[in-house]
């Protein structure tokens, strides 16, 4: 089951997300205690108020006046000082919160990527986590905290009169109301405009990568007018969200203005009657503004509040789908040797079976060639070598143990992994190749000599210390793949996978390449190369042909070779006078 875009898993543990929500009880009690303060110390003008018109303007005492001032200044400054802490008190639980799931939150993220789930091909829950973090110290939870202390200024209009308290309820009901209303009418909205906002990024994110495709083919056009009208449709919610939200403020503010003016008759009646002093009925009026502020502001903000729901709701469910995992037994680094057991597989969350039942078994120190044509299942297959996809059947494992579920910072070193799509990462030449730990020069020398880049490297303007720019996009597409290379075998590691490797290298890439593999063999790595081209085969120990999803031949190169051409040689028997068949190419 799906929300969000993300897995449901029914846990009866209370969430990771509401437990550190409860982990800042203590900071709330804090910001309960000073709410309570800041808001009776409001009150001070209004206290003044009634004691410069009940006693001073009638005594006419200067010194009274002069030490209600002074008192109402200090009450200002304490307010202020206040209200300063309890920002500062919120901000730091909203720090808190923030430091507490950052890294939760990204290795989630990129659980979710490696599962195909497309909410976290952005940043999106990053997004969602600076969203919580800046609403636990915004004025919109401000609101919300002071809202309850209204009933402290409603017991105030009931001892000054019960009809006062009366009408300033009846006035918060309306307020209610409108929040109730308000938050109906703009929820759907406001939800609809943030899909399309973030699918709308991730289309514009496309069009930016593939800019040079769009320019070249005088694509800009078309693809401006599909990106806008998608971008309309963002507008177009936000635009719904935005009048209902509008509307519903205004009709908010109206309501406080005329529950205001209308407390003030009704003081104003009351004073006639001789119930009240006509103090009382110019304080009666503030403090029923008192009564309705906080709902106002809460209406006023309510794209901060429904925004901040939705990013709790999302950041819940991607860490509910994807926890953290458990620690695993430590285990030594392996020797290489390869086993695959009856394996089916296919992207994660997905019905599609691209592999159906591979076996087959390498040992350490043994090199295998993965032929087949296009959509044989060769890249899925380097993908569950090295444990980035999950079997649905079946077991590829490693020394004996489930290379998936294998700790990768422990394994990472260990491996070495060259993907079809090469993928480099804005920083130098020198940080992709040592897989962005700590630099150890001579390695990062000894792994472009074994690949036959050091030349190159050393001729770029800052040699090793060059940077590369995002996704490599200051290299050709054969200087990618030579410097993904040098990273998949910096270290030498024990058991390497590589998928395409040669797809864009020249001839001298393609010595340089075998040059590789036959070192990485002497040094007993087990290599395993997914390939279309031919002249790979002659330093490969074994080979497996795979067709539709299975394995159609396995074994020593040249007893493999030799069968796909004894094979090739002997046509089909024709049938009722038709031709033969063709031979089936294997590789």
């Amino acid at each position: 089951m799906l929300r969000n875009g993300y897995p449901v898993k029914h846990d009866k543990k209370q969430s990771i997300l509401k437990e550190e929500v409860f982990a800042l009880f203590p900071s709330l009690k804090r910001v309960l205690l000073f709410s309570f303060f800041t808001n009776v110390l409001v009150l001070a003008p209004s206290g003044y108020m009634l004691e410069v018109y009940d006693r001073v303007v009638n005594s006419r005492n200067h010194t009274t006046l002069l030490m209600l001032t002074v008192l109402v200044v200090f009450l200002y400054l304490l307010l202020e000082t206040l209200e300063w802490v309890r920002g500062q008190v919120m901000y730091e639980a909203g720090s808190t919160v923030d430091d507490s799931l950052r890294d939760r939150v990204f290795h989630a993220m990129t659980a979710a990527r490696l599962s195909n789930v497309t909410q976290a091909a952005s940043l999106r829950p990053l997004n969602d986590l600076r969203t919580l973090r800046d609403f636990l110290s915004s004025h919109a939870l401000q609101s919300i905290i002071d809202a309850p202390f209204a009933l402290l200024v409603l017991v105030i209009l009931f001892f000054m009169d019960p009809l006062l308290a009366l009408f300033a309820a009846f006035g918060a009901l309306v307020q209610f109301a409108i929040g109730i209303a308000n938050e109906r009418r703009t929820r759907e909205p406001l939800e609809a405009a943030n899909t399309n906002s973030f699918r709308t990024q991730l289309y514009a994110g496309g069009l930016v990568r593939n800019a040079q495709v769009i320019e070249s083919m005088g694509m800009l056009g078309n693809i401006h007018k599909r990106w806008l009208a998608r971008h309309e449709e963002f507008i177009e919610q936000q635009a719904i969200a935005s009048d209902h939200a509008g509307s519903n403020a205004a009709l908010s503010k109206m309501a406080q203005s005329l529950v205001g003016s209308l407390m003030l008759g009704l003081g104003c009646w009351l004073a006639l009657k001789g119930e009240l002093r006509g103090s009382q009925m110019i304080v009666a009026s503030i403090l029923v503004g008192r009564v309705l502020s906080p709902l106002v502001q809460i209406i006023g903000s309510w794209r901060i509040v429904e925004g901040a729901r939705e990013a709790f709701v999302r950041l819940d469910e991607l860490l509910a789908a994807f926890p953290e995992p458990q620690p695993a037994m430590p285990l030594p680094a392996p020797k290489g040797a390869l086993n695959v057991e009856a394996v089916v597989a296919g992207p994660p969350r997905s019905d599609l079976q691209i592999l159906k039942g591979i076996s087959f078994a390498l040992p350490a120190g043994g090199s295998l060639a993965v032929v087949g044509p296009s959509a044989s299942g060769k890249t899925t297959l380097a993908r569950l070598l090295v444990g980035v996809w999950p079997a649905v059947h079946g077991k590829v494992r490693l020394d004996g143990c489930d290379v998936h579920a294998w700790n990768k910072e422990e394994l990472g070193p260990s491996v070495g992994y060259l993907p079809q799509n090469v993928e480099l990462f804005d920083g130098t030449v020198a940080e992709n190749i040592s897989r962005f730990g700590d630099v150890d020069q001579e390695k990062v020398e000894a792994a472009c000599r074994l690949v036959g880049v050091e030349q190159f490297v050393q001729a770029l303007p800052k040699g090793y210390d060059t940077a590369v720019g995002e996704e490599g996009a200051f290299l050709s597409g054969g200087e990618r793949q030579r410097i993904a290379l040098a990273r998949a075998v910096y270290g030498l590691p024990r058991f390497v996978v590589l998928d395409e490797p040669n797809s864009s290298l020249d001839e001298a890439g393609d010595s340089a390449l075998l040059h590789t593999i036959r070192f990485l063999k002497s040094q007993g790595t087990t290599v395993v190369v997914m390939t279309h081209r031919t002249n790979i085969l002659s330093v490969m120990d074994s080979m497996l042909v795979l067709l539709e999803g299975r394995v159609r031949s396995f074994g020593p190169t040249r007893e493999v070779l030799a069968s796909l051409q004894q094979k090739q040689a002997q046509p089909a028997a024709p049938t009722n006078g038709s031709q033969p068949d063709k031979p089936a190419g294997g590789a």
